[in-house]
């Protein structure tokens, strides 16, 4: 990746975010002492929502590296990995802006537990979170009848596309993981072609391959009219639960 734009005070260059200390891209050093948190993201704006003190956030075009950010955390001294941000519903009762702080992470056959205390203190920082499994994808679940197959063949609440990477970073460097996701297309939601455009090398929507993609499947308008105000309140739910749980995502007040 080779693009870098700049964007509240945090800059996300080659996938990597810093909330204004510097670091190596080239050699993916961690330099700042005062972070002890990785938050793994999809998108840009989740970037620019997770970016703050005490965090450095990782975009999953960045994904490749994340083996070698965690190696280099674990010698500065870094204590968690975090997934943020949307995720798809597979439970019927979940709705847009609902959160779930992950019980377990899936991967295919695979399941890995969360860190018991750091889940337990988001899930009483976030009212209402429903603490769940969630599976993690390599390609989106975008049809209702894939996602309630999903949710009965794991019994996962949520579904996304980076958990089960930093869950597995995170196990093979024995740091404490945690999952906080918020719903963003509901269980009984179908998600048109033109919102599963790929993103940009940096994490931020194809534009214009998105209206082409409408102009040529005109019908899409109104079922993306709903992904845009499910979308608003996933968002909006973002912005106020990351005020809520602090520079450290509330790991450093279990030191």
């Amino acid at each position: 990746m080779t693009s870098q734009f700049d964007c509240v005070g945090a800059t996300i260059a080659d996938g990597m975010v810093s909330d204004g200390d510097d670091y190596e891209v080239a050699n993916v050093a961690v330099q700042s002492h005062r972070r002890i948190v990785i938050a793994f993201v999809g998108m840009a704006f989740e970037a620019r929502i997770a970016a703050g003190p005490g965090v450095l956030v990782v975009c999953r075009t960045a994904g490749s590296q994340l083996a070698k950010v965690a190696e280099s955390a674990v010698r500065q001294g870094y204590r968690g990995m975090l997934s943020f941000g949307v995720a798809g519903g597979l439970a019927s009762h979940l709705r847009a802006g609902d959160w779930v702080v992950a019980s377990t992470v899936r991967e295919s056959e695979t399941v890995r537990t969360t860190d018991p205390a750091w889940s337990r203190r988001l899930l009483n920082m976030i009212d209402d979170a429903v603490h769940a499994p969630i599976i993690g994808v390599d390609e989106p679940i975008s049809q209702p009848a894939a996602k309630r197959e999903l949710h009965r063949s794991t019994g996962a609440a949520a579904v996304d596309m980076e958990s089960h990477i930093m869950a597995r970073v995170a196990a093979a460097h024995r740091l404490a993981f945690a999952a906080v996701r918020v719903i963003v297309d509901p269980a009984h939601r179908q998600v048109p072609p033109a919102a599963l455009i790929a993103m940009r090398p940096d994490g931020r929507a194809d534009v214009p391959a998105i209206l082409r993609d409408v102009m040529t499947r005109p019908s899409q308008l109104k079922p993306l009219a709903h992904i845009a105000v499910d979308a608003f309140a996933a968002r909006s739910a973002m912005h106020r639960v990351r005020r809520l749980l602090g520079p450290h995502f509330g790991l450093v007040d279990l030191a």
